[in-house]
């Protein structure tokens, strides 16, 4: 696996910026400088961007202004934004008029590890806001690994529908993944789930407490490995490039 330890600046463009710029160049196209105050008519209003109003509903409260801000994580984001397809582009459909919006198909995945608090699952709901913003159709489901073992124990649930949903889903944010207790029943869901995402390229984002590798100066804190077993970490290796967050924990300092 590969390891990315450096933070750096590399913020996604923030939507209000996005829609202050096309206003701007829809009133420019009409020789209209743009000032304070103007009353503007109805047909320039900003055009919305319903995709990422859905997922600010889906995505909880507290990460509605997450901002994908790491480096690799970022990185990331422009990887799946640039491999998205565009139903219905080129000579095939042309009778079909315009392309629509840029899908994601298939793409790369990333383990994001590292203590309680460092802003995984922050990272992680940045990147579904940036790719949105970023004008890809994005169908995608979050789920902490302990909640998927929960909804698929449910009685009166079809578990093996709510497993083929996570597993043929476009985009899956798996959260908190070794945080459950180690059942065989739990092994088996998690490698089914991962085998087949990997195997078929889906863009999965993982994120941990726990070090995928034994690390220097640990001691006998736990491992990946142990929590998930041989079969999920190798599976894990080869579809996933491990992203290393560190730093104290985020909660405390809001307090």
């Amino acid at each position: 696996m590969t390891r990315t330890r450096t933070w750096s600046a590399d913020p996604q463009p923030a939507v209000s910026d996005r829609l202050r710029q096309r206003l701007e160049a829809q009133l420019a196209a009409r020789g209209i400088a743009p000032g304070a105050g103007r009353s503007l008519p109805a047909d320039l209003a900003p055009a919305p961007l319903p995709a990422l109003e859905a997922a600010q509903l889906r995505i909880p409260a507290d990460y509605r202004d997450a901002v994908a801000d790491h480096p690799a994580v970022a990185a990331w984001v422009r990887a799946i934004t640039g491999s998205a397809t565009a139903p219905y582009a080129g000579d095939r459909h042309a009778h079909y008029g315009r392309p629509g919006r840029l899908e994601i198909r298939n793409g790369p995945s990333l383990l994001l590890w590292g203590p309680t608090g460092t802003g995984k699952t922050r990272q992680a709901f940045g990147a579904i806001r940036s790719l949105t913003a970023a004008g890809c159709a994005v169908r995608w489901h979050a789920v902490k690994a302990a909640d998927l073992y929960g909804q698929m124990r449910s009685q009166n649930t079809d578990t093996e529908a709510v497993l083929q949903h996570a597993m043929r889903i476009p985009l899956l944010v798996l959260d908190d993944l070794g945080a459950a207790k180690t059942t065989a029943w739990n092994e088996d869901i998690t490698f089914r789930l991962l085998a087949w995402r990997g195997e078929n390229h889906l863009p999965t984002l993982v994120t941990t407490n726990l070090p995928p590798t034994p690390q220097p100066g640990a001691g006998m804190r736990q491992e990946l490995r142990t929590a998930v077993g041989d079969r999920i970490l190798s599976r894990l290796s080869g579809m996933c490039t491990a992203v290393e967050l560190s730093g104290p924990d985020r909660r405390y300092s809001h307090r």
